[in-house]
């Protein structure tokens, strides 16, 4: 009997599959869901609850929380990652994540085809296909919603048939949620000018923070890793995850991206990630203080293309383990604190203490002294550095352009 292993999330895409794969197919039908910081323990039982009622041979729940740090988000923080200057790639980071466990499960157990839910309109379905053809290059992939094109109301009608109970009203957003993040997409986000009401954003069933109050947290990093908040060390997976709950508590990370999906469309999406956002930021204040301006200039060209390459699901590719190689060696002196300051809404890098920091008083103060050097030095470096486009405008005259 043919075997398939299905990404399953227990929503009605993935459930709809999972019946459709052992019915209609008759294949045998095991279920997977991967675990990147976004479900908690009921969460997972009610996967499972759902998987079981589908009649799948087997569910298993794979904690891959501290492979996403290991894997992508230290080299996220290390690259100051942020997609179109925006977007932190919360969910590029846990797809590609996600797919690669999936696939690794899928050989472990033996299974002759791999399936997944994604429908032919967004990005998820090249990041799980890719990464499938990559580590599992034999396995054909099914993917039925993808296929079939079904509206919602068919598949309602498909597992409700079948006798599997959910509330499977549509909700108003559709939710994303993981430790870099919380997507968020809505009527709203396929229009190119509409805000997201206050009340869909995540954070907005929490306690409404007081307007004249702020938090100060000072955030450490050791070679480029967040180990300790106000003085208390944590692995990295834990400071981001109690960033993420004082920053939620002040709404902080909200955001809307707008980019070139890898389908050739422009896509919308509403955010929110306070760790991530406070993070890449304290880190890359932290960075100007430590490292060179060339250190510096060059971290943002690899920069770019590792996001690219994430977001396009291309993240097995070899030149990304070259860029990361270089990324980890220029933080072997990012290490110090960072002081930031949180209020409603925002938040802001009052500066940061470090043993490797550049700004040196002893050496010069900007705009007003230095002790390194003589005027003359200065003439003569000035002379130097204009030489040839001195001699470029000998030759092509004064007004060239």
């Amino acid at each position: 009997m043919n075997r398939v292993l299905l990404a399953f999330s227990g929503g009605l895409d993935t459930t709809y599959c999972a019946r459709y794969l052992a019915v209609d197919h008759g294949m045998e039908v095991h279920t997977v869901v991967v675990n990147t910081g976004g479900f908690t323990a009921d969460e997972l039982d009610r996967i499972a609850a759902r998987a079981h009622a589908c009649g799948v041979a087997s569910h298993t729940a794979l904690d891959c929380t501290q492979d996403l740090y290991d894997q992508v988000l230290r080299f996220c923080i290390a690259g100051n990652v942020l997609k179109n200057a925006t977007y932190p790639l919360s969910v590029s980071a846990e797809r590609i994540v996600q797919a690669t466990a999936i696939a690794r499960h899928a050989l472990s157990i033996g299974a002759t085809h791999l399936a997944h839910g994604s429908t032919g309109a967004g990005n998820d379905q090249v990041r799980f296909d890719v990464v499938f053809r990559i580590i599992c290059p034999d396995l054909p992939v099914l993917t039925p919603i993808r296929d079939q094109q079904l509206s919602r109301a068919d598949e309602i009608a498909y597992v409700t048939k079948h006798g599997v109970e959910g509330e499977w009203t549509k909700a108003a957003y559709s939710i994303n949620q993981g430790l870099w993040g919380t997507s968020v997409g809505g009527r709203e986000t396929l229009t190119s000018n509409e805000p997201l009401p206050d009340d869909a954003w995540p954070s907005s069933q929490l306690p409404e923070p007081d307007p004249a109050n702020h938090e100060r947290i000072v955030l450490r990093f050791e070679a480029g890793h967040p180990v300790a908040i106000n003085g208390t060390r944590m692995s990295p997976v834990d400071a981001i995850g109690m960033l993420n709950e004082r920053g939620a508590f002040w709404r902080i990370g909200r955001d809307m991206h707008v980019g070139d999906t890898i389908i050739g469309i422009k896509g919308r999406v509403a955010f929110e990630a306070p760790a991530a956002m406070m993070i890449i930021k304290a880190h890359h204040l932290l960075e100007k203080h430590t490292l060179t301006k060339w250190q510096l200039m060059f971290k943002d060209q690899f920069a770019l293309w590792y996001g690219q390459l994430l977001h396009e699901g291309n993240a097995l590719e070899p030149a990304m383990r070259d860029i990361e190689a270089f990324l980890e060696s220029t933080q072997r002196c990012v290490t110090g604190d960072v002081i930031i300051r949180c209020s409603v809404g925002s938040f802001l890098l009052e500066g940061v203490e470090s043993t490797n920091d550049l700004m040196r008083s002893s050496v010069a103060t900007y705009g007003e002294e230095q002790k390194a050097w003589t005027g003359d030095d200065v003439r003569g470096f000035a002379r130097i550095a204009a030489m040839q486009t001195s001699i470029w405008h000998a030759v092509h005259g004064e007004d060239a352009r």
